[in-house]
């Protein structure tokens, strides 16, 4: 059943040291059936989960959206650090002001941290939600996200240059005709239009270096083939996915350059009790390429799990499930 939504909050978090932005969104006459933490990629920012919050709410569910560190309206982290370690605790840190522990949803690197984050700690979340993520991700596709996301340093003249760069990258996306939404993904300084998040972000770029501190943050033994390429992480990673024990949903986008069937079959050796599903006419920002499809299945994952409180930390599923979604 559809319920009223109160009016997106804006809320102000304390992370690892630094405070992170946040929209929350609940059920109008409050109550409600839990919370969902929702975590951006990398270069995103909490407003590419507006849609995604409100249909939420909708559904009974609180959302929370928070901007990584170093993204949107968060603080910059103050010595440059954001590799996974430090954004794992970010994730620690919002979960443990909620109240209770929430459904984790992360895209791309917001997915990477909460999968680290709740292999490390099974009681951190009730369940958890991969967005076009899995420990395998492919090279060519990461290394056509670092060319986007480097390919304006001095930024853009115009919301109209930005939106083309956009569409450059994504083709198989409709350019929007309203360009205000835009308008949250950039800052504006001395008249021109830059991506909104801090420059430092990008200084971890060589797969090389991700992949060593993905060691790193899981605190793990240092590998042989910690320079290889991303599509074979470390095992520390591996080692983080098996200890998942809440219900778990792999959606990739059908058309993803990131997340291969290779990988999916990888994290469904890793998780058995995961389901999965592809969504069609996606690509890797699968909220974004086709909201309405990724909320509702979503939604019909978040019907399946037990009642907030029966046996936490205990996956229901038997055998990963798998469909296809029509985008």
């Amino acid at each position: 059943m559809r319920r009223s939504v109160s009016a997106r909050v804006q809320r102000s978090f304390d992370g690892a040291g630094v405070r992170l932005a946040g929209d929350r969104w609940d059920p109008a006459g409050g109550g409600g059936r839990g919370t969902v933490l929702l975590l951006h990629g990398g270069g995103q920012t909490r407003h590419s989960w507006q849609r995604t919050g409100e249909r939420l709410a909708a559904l009974g569910w609180s959302a929370v959206a928070v901007d990584a560190r170093g993204h949107g309206d968060s603080d910059w982290s103050p010595d440059g650090d954001y590799g996974y370690r430090t954004l794992v605790g970010d994730v620690r840190a919002v979960a443990s002001q909620l109240g209770e522990p929430p459904v984790l949803v992360g895209a791309s690197m917001g997915g990477m941290a909460a999968l680290i984050a709740q292999g490390q700690e099974p009681a951190l979340g009730r369940a958890l939600v991969l967005v076009d993520i899995t420990p395998r991700v492919e090279p060519e596709g990461t290394e056509k996200i670092f060319a986007f996301m480097s390919s304006a340093p001095d930024g853009f003249a115009s919301l109209e240059e930005a939106s083309a760069a956009i569409s450059a990258y994504n083709p198989h996306r409709r350019r929007p005709a309203n360009l205000d939404g835009l308008r949250k993904n950039l800052r504006q300084r001395d008249g021109r239009w830059f991506w909104h998040w801090d420059p430092a972000f990008m200084r971890i770029r060589e797969e090389a270096d991700r992949a060593l501190e993905i060691q790193q943050a899981l605190r793990g033994p240092t590998v042989a083939g910690a320079g290889s390429t991303p599509a074979h992480q470390p095992e520390p990673l591996h080692a983080a996915a098996r200890a998942i024990r809440v219900p778990t949903l792999l959606v990739r986008g059908k058309q993803s350059d990131i997340v291969s069937e290779q990988g999916v079959a990888e994290l469904l050796e890793l998780i058995p009790h995961a389901e999965y599903v592809d969504v069609t006419g996606a690509g890797h920002m699968v909220a974004g390429d086709d909201n309405d499809v990724f909320a509702g299945r979503l939604g019909d994952f978040l019907d399946r799990l037990p009642p907030a409180g029966a046996a936490p930390g205990v996956a229901t599923s038997e055998g990963a499930a798998t469909a296809d979604a029509a985008g």
